[in-house]
């Protein structure tokens, strides 16, 4: 005769960041238990508690909800203050001042009000794509997510079609990139907008060097030989006609801004993570593109009384 074996069911999704986990671990906004046992989430949640913080008990539907839904909506962000971004362009707005006057509203927040090239990773392209894909199962459209996506795919080639805009056609001309993981303290390049960067810019004829503090190696297993591998940022940047900031990586804020005026043929930026202050790239002999952020002089500007 067999045997029935009752299995009880525990979901604890996890909302770890990478380069950051163990911080999070220790310094979560919440703990999320889904469980279709009481018994069950109570053994969780009583694991859980050493660490002092918010424990959320549901069932299991709406545990997977709440990862999917937290990470579309952070994603829905992103997509929204890019947007933003390219508006402050045509009209002449800084993206910067906007996101901070936004984020005072304490119900907005500052947090992914960052205007960039689109997000990447393992978490935001997958989770929104699931839930698009669970929704269509149910019969649902999501409409708003379904834009973010279109949204963030164009994003990431704005950084190229200014290139273009400047200089025409980018056949033969020497490209850096600095930055190949989709997120800075990390080596990751699943989903890396720097990947599908490099890429494009080799279709298009042009001779890319690229550099990464960690990521050089995960990222030959997908360019191969496409593209030209440096070991620092000097390397990556002499003789080169442009460079491309990808990734957030604190190493590319603090280079000085004279090495691109010596090592370049002509000192031409195009900054895909706003690196740099206006303020500060205005001091130097460097063609300088951002993110929502059109250059100004201080007599252009105007205060409202």
């Amino acid at each position: 005769m067999q045997k029935l074996v009752n299995i009880n069911i525990v979901s604890n999704p996890e909302f770890l960041r990478e380069g950051s986990a163990i911080y999070d671990t220790f310094s979560a906004d919440r703990i999320v238990i889904g469980s279709d046992c009481e018994k069950a989430a109570s053994i969780i949640e009583e694991i859980n508690k050493p660490f002092g913080e918010t424990i959320f008990i549901t069932d299991l539907l709406s545990a997977e909800m709440i990862k999917y839904s937290s990470n579309a909506f952070l994603a829905t962000k992103i997509s929204f203050i890019n947007e933003m971004a390219n508006l402050c362009e045509k009209v002449g707005a800084n993206i910067e001042e906007v996101a901070h006057g936004m984020g005072l509203d304490f119900r907005i927040g500052t947090q992914f009000l960052k205007a960039g090239i689109g997000f990447g990773g393992s978490c935001f392209p997958k989770d929104t794509r699931g839930l698009i894909q669970q929704a269509t199962e149910a019969g649902q459209s999501l409409e708003i997510l379904e834009a973010v996506i279109k949204v963030n795919k164009q994003q990431k080639y704005l950084l190229m079609n200014k290139a273009k805009q400047r200089f025409g056609k980018l056949k033969d001309k020497k490209i850096a990139i600095l930055g190949l993981a989709f997120k800075p303290n990390t080596n990751d390049v699943r989903e890396s907008i720097a990947i599908d960067i490099a890429s494009e810019l080799t279709m298009q004829g042009a001779l890319v060097t690229a550099y990464d503090p960690l990521a050089l190696e995960e990222a030959k297993q997908i360019l191969g030989e496409k593209i030209q591998y440096a070991l620092s940022i000097e390397e990556a940047i002499t003789n080169t006609d442009m460079v491309f900031i990808a990734t957030d990586w604190d190493e590319f804020k603090d280079f000085p801004l004279e090495k691109y005026e010596m090592l370049m043929n002509h000192p031409i930026i195009f900054d895909g993570k706003n690196s740099y202050s206006l303020d500060e790239i205005s001091e130097y002999n460097i063609e300088y593109y951002s993110v929502g952020r059109p250059f100004h002089n201080k007599s252009n500007f105007y205060y409202l009384k």
